[in-house]
């Protein structure tokens, strides 16, 4: 597409409008917000406020249940057994462990997040590394090569005030320049600054939730769950109106009017203590007056805990969930064993989710590097992530088969401590406390007094003695 640069501007926009509201919707129902389901449109503008919707937030902990066991542990160079001490430096130094987490959370609910790339003014050797929300960032894709050839990021000044936007402002990232805008009126432009960096590739990175090959900006992991989430929130809210007048005893009054409802001293009671069953007192009588009191029986509320633990039955099948997570029964005593297999599923999915997230972090420190260095850096084309074990065993169960694979050869001493989750900075203390330790034995010149009692010296024999074989 040969687009000028004010025209990228408005083509992202107008792609980004297309989505936004729907992107919203998402994030809505992470957050709890999302309107009531599956009643009459008629009903609720009858009943109005009367109804204040009871929901059942399952988006937000199919999310999260995920989001939980996705923790990057450090990056590591093609042939290098450790991680890459600078490049993790930068990730800290950029409060990463924090904004990945952001990040995960927007891919997973809102299909995909953003990185951005740049240089820092305070100090060249730390590039910046900011996280962005897909609310306010969009990327259009190369056909040929699912590469991202352009991405507009748009947010706008707010009056501190009156809460009233003053200012509209973008930027757009090309292969050769980033350029920033300030919008001239509705869908117009106008360039304030640019950077023309020419790297030949926009310095962002795409985050995707389940890329696929002709989705590659992701699809959202709430697809499934919205519809069970929305019957449950409907059922819950109904519950509780029923809980509200009929899981109470109904009683009709025949004879009586509305004077006639007092309490013992005689004054009139409110409507709600007519509903509640309070003590009434009249002098009429049923001879007399023909006054009486039936009483129905109340209302039992199982059929909706039943149709609620339906829909959480298949939540937990479709997200790969184990049952507990939804509150359903479990086996309290079950061993180890059979809670290893309930999480099989999810721990497998967030494996899954390694690989395109991590190969977006792979490009972000490839950027990095073009940004800090001014060229590409070749031995940086097969990083690798490294992540936390999504899985939880104990950590016996982990030491133990740690060790019993460390003490057969099959893994070094750094792997060792890899798999047993220590993080970079832990394993850097490590090797440091193992050169100090073996500093001290060799200055000392006695190779075993660090790691053990020494054998024995063997005395010589009597015949050898230094007196015998004087004489």
């Amino acid at each position: 597409m040969n687009l000028t640069e004010e025209e990228w501007a408005t083509y992202l926009s107008r792609g980004h409008d297309a989505e936004l509201q729907e992107l919203q919707e998402l994030n809505n129902f992470y957050e709890g917000k999302q309107p009531l389901a599956y009643m009459h449109p008629e009903l609720l503008k009858e009943i109005g406020e009367q109804i204040q919707q009871v929901v059942i937030n399952w988006p937000r902990l199919v999310v999260d249940s995920v989001e939980e066991r996705l923790d990057v542990e450090g990056f590591r160079r093609a042939g290098s057994e450790t991680a890459d001490e600078e490049l993790w430096r930068i990730w800290q130094a950029n409060g990463m462990a924090a904004k990945s987490q952001q990040a995960h959370v927007d891919a997973l609910a809102m299909r995909r997040a953003f990185l951005i790339v740049g240089t820092n003014p305070k100090d060249a050797a730390t590039p910046l590394v900011t996280t962005e929300s897909p609310l306010q960032m969009h990327a259009d894709y190369d056909p040929a090569t699912r590469e991202v050839r352009a991405a507009l990021k748009r947010w706008n000044e707010i009056d501190p005030y009156t809460g009233a936007t003053r200012d509209r402002y973008a930027t757009l990232y090309r292969p050769n320049a980033t350029v920033h805008f300030k919008s001239a009126g509705p869908g117009t432009w106008t360039i304030i600054d640019r950077d023309d960096h020419g790297c030949g590739d926009p310095l962002v990175v795409v985050l995707p939730n389940r890329g696929r090959t002709l989705v590659p900006g992701g699809v959202t992991e709430l697809a499934d769950v919205i519809p069970l989430s929305n019957g449950a929130c409907k059922l819950a809210t109904d519950m509780m109106v029923s809980a509200e007048y009929h899981a109470m005893p109904r009683r009709v009054a025949f004879g009586f009017d509305a004077e006639d409802f007092t309490d013992t001293d005689g004054n009139p009671v409110s409507v709600w203590s007519r509903l509640a069953g309070r003590i009434w007192a009249t002098t009429k009588g049923r001879r007399e007056d023909g006054a009486d009191v039936i009483q129905f029986p109340e209302a039992q509320l199982a059929n909706f805990h039943s149709s609620i633990e339906l829909l959480a039955k298949t939540t937990a099948a479709l997200a790969a969930l184990p049952p507990n997570y939804l509150g359903l029964a479990a086996d309290e005593a079950a061993s180890a064993d059979a809670i290893r297999s309930r999480e099989a599923r999810l721990v497998k999915r967030c494996e899954r989710k390694h690989t395109p997230l991590g190969a977006g972090y792979g490009r972000m420190n490839r950027l990095i590097a073009r940004v800090r260095d001014g060229d590409w850096d070749p031995r940086l084309a097969a990083l690798e992530t490294l992540w936390r074990d999504p899985a939880t065993p104990t950590f016996a169960q982990k030491a133990d088969a740690v060790v019993k694979l460390h003490s057969s050869g099959i893994i070094p001493t750094e792997q060792a401590r890899e798999d047993l989750g220590y993080t970079s900075g832990q394993r850097a203390r490590m090797r440091e406390m193992d050169e100090q330790a073996m500093d001290r034995v060799i200055g000392a010149g006695d190779l075993a007094a660090e790691y053990g009692p020494k054998p024995p010296q063997q005395q010589p024999a009597p015949s050898e003695a230094p007196d015998a074989l004087a004489a």
